[in-house]
């Protein structure tokens, strides 16, 4: 008797391809939940695309005999969110909006929505997460009431695609694609497989009708978006809103965009009304007092925006064996090997003290371009020495003590003589020695008499 051929795999991994000849919850190759389908079945995700592509357009034809138009943009009434997409909200274009819980998603959203309809458009915003009148007090308070503003608190796909039906919105937005679940997938609203056909459903209805849509997206622990990777594909645009919640600064910055620069940022402050843009975000990381030994300001550059931001840095003499290295909004690593080349290449001794430092307000400051500030910084406070209001550090500094660009850099010089400041040590004092004394000859000539001497 003829031995039976074993049967081919019959369900496959949507993520990785990985097979399998029986199903499965979770994917052996990859780890992820609810991936695993029978193989040969054609997902909602394929339906609906399918559906979407014209016969017309599957044509293959020469890329010279293919037109383009240039997709009118329409402002969304908030010039840092217009800043970040490139312009303007492009019709049909699908936006994906992800951040941490209580970072201000939903206030900045409801911002968004009450200016389009205070320019005469109508928006629709399903929350899944708020009831209407939960809503309704946010925009009480943020004063976002409109007759255009419609509101439904639903975590139903059909049920939103009918509010969509029924109101023929120009804007769309959806809090949040991991709480809204279809009646037609198997699994609980979140899963991998709900998160697909919920935004390939949606992004359907963008493109077909040309009508954007602001999907809110939940995070991880790790500060990624949750569900699967496809639902970053599919979009055309993916923001990330953040912000430390000790402080009221927001920046929004973009991940993808399939219709601009990916380099922008934009600045927000929350407040009592609700969230207000930061058009000119400099005076935001000064400090206002005198300039006190410890101090120097750098030139930041947060995507094309180049902005000052002020390094503090405290030492204490120590008896530890192990002196404490205490770092706020910079990159404590960096820190650390700042203070070796300062021992090592300039003869200022860190080894037995206590240090701290830190950035004003609030701000993260991690690139290499703080270097030189914060070498100043430190050895201003070591020799009880000040750098001038006037004087600005921008550089990154080598192993061996030497003064290195940075990128942007005419850019960086061209905010700080802006704002008023008359000199910037940069590379052109070729080791940090020689930046220590540039900054103390930058002084010299005006220092007031009895007052602490500079470098």
């Amino acid at each position: 008797m003829a031995a039976r051929k074993p049967a081919p795999p019959a369900f496959v991994c949507t993520e990785c391809g990985w097979t399998t000849a029986k199903w499965v919850g979770r994917c052996g190759e990859c780890q992820q939940w609810g991936t695993v389908q029978e193989q040969g079945a054609q997902t909602g995700i394929l339906q609906r695309v399918t559906a979407v592509v014209p016969a017309s357009d599957r044509v293959a034809r020469p890329i010279t005999q293919i037109t383009t138009t240039d997709a009118p943009r329409r402002t969304s009434g908030v010039a840092e969110f217009d800043r970040v997409l490139g312009g303007g909200i492009v019709p049909g274009a699908a936006i994906l909006l992800s951040g941490e819980p209580g970072v201000g998603k939903s206030t900045l959203l409801l911002e968004v929505a009450a200016k389009a309809a205070f320019s005469g458009r109508r928006v629709l915003y399903a929350s899944a997460e708020e009831s209407p009148a939960q809503v309704r007090l946010r925009a009480e308070r943020t004063g976002a009431l409109h007759d255009e503003l419609y509101l439904a608190s639903e975590t139903d796909l059909g049920t939103v695609l009918g509010h969509i039906d029924a109101v023929q919105p120009q804007l769309v937005i959806v809090d949040s694609v991991q709480t809204v679940a279809s009646s037609t997938i198997d699994g609980a609203a979140g899963q991998p497989s709900q998160v697909r056909e919920v935004a390939a459903a949606l992004i359907r209805v963008a493109k077909e009708r040309s009508i954007p849509i602001i999907i809110v997206g939940h995070v991880t622990k790790d500060g990624q978006v949750a569900g699967p990777r496809v639902l970053e594909h599919l979009v055309d645009v993916v923001c990330h809103f953040e912000g430390d919640r000790q402080t009221s600064l927001r920046f929004l910055r973009a991940l993808k965009n399939r219709f601009g620069p990916t380099d922008e940022v934009g600045c927000f402050e929350m407040n009592g009304d609700g969230i207000a843009e930061v058009p000119d975000p400099s005076g935001l990381f000064l400090s206002q007092g005198e300039t006190e030994p410890g101090t120097c300001v750098a030139i930041a550059l947060e995507g094309r925006r180049a902005m000052p931001v002020e390094v503090q840095a405290l030492t204490v003499k120590s008896t530890a064996p192990n002196p404490r290295r205490v770092v706020h909004g910079l990159d404590s690593s960096r820190v650390a090997m700042i203070l070796a080349i300062l021992e090592r290449r300039a003869g200022i001794a860190t080894s037995d003290k206590d240090v701290y430092v830190s950035t004003v307000g609030g701000v993260r400051f991690t690139e290499p371009a703080a270097d030189l500030a914060i070498a100043l910084a430190v050895a201003g406070t070591i020799q009880n020495a000040r750098v001038p209001r006037t004087v600005a550090a921008v550089g990154e500094l080598s192993l061996a003590g030497e003064v290195r660009p940075v990128t942007q850099a005419a850019q960086r010089r061209s905010e700080a003589a802006r704002l008023g400041y008359e000199q910037v040590i940069d590379d052109r004092s070729k080791t940090v020695a020689a930046a220590l004394a540039d900054a103390r000859a930058r002084d010299s000539s005006r220092r007031p008499e009895g007052d602490i001497p500079p470098f």
